[in-house]
């Protein structure tokens, strides 16, 4: 299996013969190494309804026919656009034909802003359990440190985590650091820096202060073999 990171919090995973792609933000994202056009997902999770994480979802899942798995609101925003959606909701948790994904809190907001200015609520932002190929990976979405970041770490083997560093709209690298000691990941990998000034973050320091051989910084292209 092969899981890459693509700048922000945009992360793929290629396995059991499909392509999932997590919060496509990429026409927009200065800070990735992926072509919108370009990309051919079977799936698209999205964490929350943020344009930073949206992104490029509608033009993709319309080129692609990809399903949309996503928090309810936001899945049935996306769904009156015509576009094939899975809705789930924290806590809640569905097998698919690539694997099995589970919704988890996180501490954040969640709406989308229309090109004319007006918000749109999306529901409750989410964490992401995938398992897959008898593998875990958590991707944190958008969050501050939680306490039940602990019990999620308990409750779960997780092989990967892609948890936020840039501070200010997220966890910063030193709650980072503790959300990494709880979820007891075997690898941790951040996300969601230097996309733009206000979260710039030195991924690199903060992967060392991880526990020795855990924390990896990935740049835009880079990927991990589980």
């Amino acid at each position: 299996m092969d899981v890459s990171f693509h700048g922000h919090s945009v992360v793929k995973v290629e396995a059991n013969g499909k392509t999932i792609l997590f919060d496509p933000f990429i026409s927009e994202n200065g800070n990735t190494d992926l072509v919108a056009e370009d990309v051919q997902p079977d799936f698209i999770l999205l964490t929350h309804g943020h344009n930073d994480h949206v992104g490029d979802t509608v033009e993709i899942a319309k080129r692609c026919d990809a399903q949309i798995i996503a928090p309810f609101e936001l899945a049935t925003y996306l769904g009156n656009k015509g576009l094939n959606v899975h809705p789930m909701y924290i806590g809640g948790s569905h097998t698919f034909e690539f694997g099995t994904v589970k919704l988890t809190q996180a501490f954040h907001g969640s709406s989308y802003t229309e090109e004319d200015g007006t918000i749109v609520y999306t529901g409750m932002p989410t964490g992401i359990l995938l398992t897959i190929e008898g593998k875990t990976i958590f991707h944190a979405g958008d969050t501050g440190l939680f306490s039940d970041l602990k019990m999620i770490g308990e409750r779960n083997s997780i092989d990967l985590a892609f948890v936020p560093i840039g501070d200010n709209f997220t966890m910063g690298p030193d709650d980072a650091l503790v959300a990494a000691e709880w979820l007891k990941a075997k690898q941790v990998v951040p996300i969601h820096y230097n996309t733009f000034d206000l979260i710039n973050q030195d991924g690199d320091s903060f992967a060392e202060k991880v526990s020795p051989g855990i924390g990896k910084a990935l740049k835009p292209g880079e990927l991990i073999k589980l």
